[in-house]
Formats: C-alpha cells, sequence, structure tokens
C-alpha cells in the first residue's frame, strides 16, 4: 500500500480511502457481519482512511465502522461530517452532532471532521458568528477532533474561495476522475495552500467499473481494467492525497489494494495520451448535446440530457454495460422519463441551441440502450 501525507495534517494515510456509503443493504439495513469483514480486510491490507457520514446507508454507517475499528483504532484515520441540510447550522446543534458521530463510531477523537456537502451559500452561513464551524472549532479545541475539513459540491472556483476564507480548514474532499476534472486546476492551488487532498467517486460513481475497449485498450501492451486504469489515473495527480472508492466486497478491496500499491505512477505519455482521449471525448460529446437543458421541461417528462449524457457514455465512452444498467432506471420508478416516453411533439427541437434532432436522436438511444 502506498502511503501519503495528508497536507498539513501530518497524518500519514493510505492512497486508497474506504468511502462507507455502499455498504451491502438488506431490507433497508447494513449487512453488518459483511460490512465488518469488508473492512476487516480492507485494515489487514493496509487501508487506514475511512470515511464516513450521518446519512450515509440510513444513518448505519458510523455504527458499522465504529463496530469494525474494535480493537483496531490504532493508526487508523476516522472522517466523519456534520450534514447541513435541514438545520440550524447553529454552534449548539454541530455539538450535539458532533457528540452523536462520537457515540455512533465509539471513539473518543474524530481524526477529520468535515462541514458535508458544501456550496458558497452554506459556507458563509456555516461562517457566521454562532454558527456551525464556530461549535466545530470548539470541539477541536476541546479535543473532540484534530482537524478540520470540508467536502465540496460547486463551482470549482468556489473551493479556493472557501480554502482561503477559513484557513483553519486542513482537508477538502471533493469529486475527480476521468469522466469528471472539472475540479483538477483548483485541487492544484488548495494543495499548494497545504490542504489534503481527498477524491471522491474516482471511478465515477462505478461508471467507469465496467469494461470499455477504448479505455482499456487506451495504454498499448499494458493489461488494465477500466476502473484500475480509472483509479491510477486519480492516484497519479501530484495533487491528490486519498482516492476513496465505496468498497462492499472482499473483492473489490483485495483488487483496489493491489492498484494502490503501484508506486510508480502512470508515465507522462501515458497521461498525455489519456488527455488526448479525453479532450476528444469531451469534444465528440459536445457534438451530440452540451446538456445546458433549455430543451426542459419535455411535456412528456422525458430527461432528455440525461438519456443523451448515457448515450455519451456508450457510444463516446464505450461503457455501454453501465450505460444501459443507469438507463433502466429511467423507467423503473413510477414515472418514466426514458426516451420511450417521447411522442415527438418537437417542442425540444425549438428550444434547442446547438439544432439538434432531438427526436431522432432520442430513438437512437432508446434502440442502443434500452431492452
Amino acid at each position: 500500500m502506498q502511503y501519503r501525507v495528508l497536507g498539513r495534517t501530518g497524518l500519514t494515510v493510505s492512497a486508497l480511502g474506504f468511502g462507507t456509503m455502499r455498504f451491502r443493504m438488506v431490507d433497508g439495513h447494513v449487512d453488518q457481519e459483511l460490512a465488518v469483514a469488508v473492512l476487516h480486510r480492507a485494515m489487514d491490507l493496509g487501508v487506514n482512511y475511512f470515511d464516513s457520514a450521518v446519512g450515509y446507508c440510513n444513518a448505519e454507517s458510523e455504527k458499522t465502522l465504529g463496530k469494525a475499528l474494535k480493537g483496531r483504532r490504532d493508526g487508523k484515520v476516522v472522517a466523519t461530517k456534520y450534514p447541513p441540510w435541514g438545520r440550524s447550522l447553529t454552534a449548539a446543534d454541530c455539538r450535539q452532532i458532533i457528540e452523536q458521530s462520537l457515540s455512533r463510531l465509539d471513539i473518543d477523537c474524530i481524526d477529520v471532521y468535515h462541514m458535508h456537502g458544501l456550496d458558497w451559500e452554506t459556507a458563509q452561513k456555516m461562517m457566521a458568528k454562532g454558527a456551525a464551524l464556530e461549535g466545530a472549532r470548539k470541539a477541536k479545541e476541546e479535543g473532540l477532533m484534530k482537524h478540520l475539513g470540508f467536502s465540496f459540491h460547486d463551482d470549482p472556483k468556489r473551493m479556493v474561495d472557501i480554502a482561503k476564507a477559513n484557513p483553519d480548514l486542513d482537508v477538502v474532499t471533493c469529486q475527480y476522475n476521468l469522466l469528471d476534472r472539472r475540479n483538477e486546476e483548483s485541487i492544484a492551488i488548495v494543495r499548494e495552500m497545504g490542504l489534503g487532498v481527498v477524491v471522491m467517486g474516482p471511478v465515477g460513481g462505478g461508471r467507469l467499473g465496467f469494461p470499455s475497449e477504448r479505455l482499456q485498450g487506451l495504454l498499448p501492451g499494458k493489461s488494465m481494467s477500466s476502473p484500475e486504469l480509472a483509479l491510477r489515473f486519480v492516484l497519479s495527480d501530484p495533487n491528490v492525497t486519498v482516492a476513496l472508492s465505496g468498497m462492499n466486497t472482499v473483492e473489490m478491496v483485495e483488487e483496489n489494494a493491489v492498484t494502490a500499491s503501484v508506486e510508480a505512477p502512470l508515465t507522462e505519455e501515458e497521461m498525455r495520451r489519456i488527455g488526448v482521449m479525453l479532450e476528444e471525448n469531451r469534444r465528440l460529446g459536445e457534438l451530440y448535446c452540451t446538456g445546458c437543458d433549455y430543451c426542459m421541461p419535455c411535456p412528456n417528462a422525458v430527461k432528455i440530457s440525461e438519456v443523451f449524457r448515457l448515450m455519451n457514455l456508450h457510444r463516446v465512452w464505450g461503457l455501454t454495460e453501465s450505460a444501459r444498467e443507469r438507463y433502466a432506471q429511467l423507467s423503473s420508478g413510477p414515472e418514466i422519463t426514458d426516451a420511450s416516453a417521447c411522442v415527438e411533439c418537437g417542442q425540444c427541437e425549438e428550444k434547442c441551441p446547438q439544432k439538434i434532432p432531438v427526436v431522432e436522436q432520442l430513438k437512437e438511444s432508446h434502440e442502443a440502450l434500452g431492452e
């Protein structure tokens, strides 16, 4: 296992982190026996960074992680989060949530405590006098946590703004992968500022977990699966400290641990080839749809840009199995939102700034991705 220093925290952490939001669920509850076995296998293979949150897995993630940490706490870096949604965001509320997390995790101190899912508007509310960050800082002074951080979902430039406005935030957790490089520049900036960078979704939320001849043939002479390439790509970025994976089987842990144990990053030539492919794929994807959503709303509830995004996974990336699995979900609920619901009214084509033949492409998408 590779180990890296988590920014200015000084903590030594495994390059592969364990994201605890994807434990296998049975009748709405975590399969505790399996989850603990998977966590223990990860620990045995050298994983020491574990990321949780209050609401993960029907609010059972922290308790499950706490159970796995029994007798194995030494050397483990435990991260969890304060959820801002629907809360008062006061210092007292944050303190209460921290104490509840400590109880569920059954530990005395949280190593890295994140403000969860920040955007700039929420961050400003948390920074106000008497607000959540004040409560978190007080808890830190009292030894209930070692370091403060934030997980991020907003315009990439706001990541830097939040870090500059709060110089005591030592860690950022954000999205970054082959399919989504929007945060790449901001990651480099905050890393230069001293923050540790934890990446969530390195395999694109599972989209890159499926076979793709296009991806697998990208590096001649190397036998590399799509998820392995995706993980190697993220870990080859010198500004990334940890890549989180939501692992729910022992086999998944073992495969990812092997990948994270490869010390040599992808070469400059390999990264160049990947860069060329990514730029070409971006160009091709925008030929079909930029995702501006000017065509919406559809009077028949078709999720047009989502259908085209999945079509791009198939047509541009070669991730056909992944695209078909997600396309099926568009018709699995009470409302059918896949392309089969299109009645060819043409309203979308009138509003499309790219003049895409939307109706024709919806038909093509359904033929390629539907049953």
